[in-house]
């Protein structure tokens, strides 16, 4: 597949914008567990081998369900070279996460939720998404608050940073 040369049209309403923030270059990947709805467990320091692009968003985060398709897509362009974690910021109504994430084209994209905000708290994050990019050795790359399309050029280029 090939990365999406502009970004589509979004109403105007819906355009994407964020911050790249390089100040916690190295930072360790937290050692915590995620959990779907169905109680499946992911411990993220398994991810570590392989690139990973962690995003933190709710199903009441406007520029978040933006987004979700563009994570979706960014799983199919990187043919298995860099693994995408979606993790729901929900509280409450974790259950539907999951169909939340099909009904907007999220396919490809894990259900795993945050219910406690425990990486939410560990990110110090303020501002949803917060997407943290971390190389194969588990390394903090960059991160990125604020809604963003993960499938064109510069967004490319930018995830090319952990390999």
């Amino acid at each position: 597949m090939q990365p999406d040369e502009s970004p589509s049209e979004l109403p105007k309403s819906e355009k994407l914008s964020g911050t790249l923030d390089r100040s916690h270059k190295g930072e360790a990947m937290p050692d915590l567990t995620l959990t779907d709805a169905s109680g499946k467990k992911l411990a993220m320091a398994s991810l570590r081998g392989k690139p990973t692009l962690v995003n933190l968003w709710a199903t009441w985060c406007a520029p978040c369900v933006v987004e979700l398709p563009t994570l979706d897509r960014l799983v199919d362009l990187q043919e298995g070279k860099l693994r995408v974690v979606t993790v729901s910021q929900d509280m409450t109504g974790t259950e539907k996460v999951a169909s939340f994430i099909k009904e907007r084209g999220g396919d490809n994209l894990e259900p795993w939720v945050d219910a406690k905000g425990e990486l939410g708290a560990k990110y110090q994050v303020q501002t949803l998404p917060t997407t943290i990019l971390y190389n194969a050795q588990g390394q903090e790359v960059w991160r990125f608050t604020g809604g963003k399309i993960w499938t064109n050029v510069e967004a490319l280029q930018l995830i090319a940073e952990a390999r």
